[in-house]
């Protein structure tokens, strides 16, 4: 799995951290998503695809 995010969709509503924290973090300044792991190891995926899927901004992106 590789996770791509696009900051300039971001809308700082931090469900990819509630999420997945081991994954996601926000910039403190203005919430942005920060990307902490690309390539995340097999247990963080379920974490990952929920993140994407509750991201309301669609700016988290995986491939498998």
């Amino acid at each position: 799995m590789k996770v791509i995010i696009d900051e300039d969709k971001c809308v700082g509503a931090g469900q990819c951290v509630l999420a997945a924290d081991q994954v996601f973090d926000q910039r403190e300044d203005d919430g942005v998503v920060v990307l902490l792991d690309a390539l995340p190891p097999e247990d963080q995926h379920s974490a990952v695809e929920d993140a994407a899927a509750r991201c309301p901004a669609l700016a988290i992106e995986v491939l498998k």
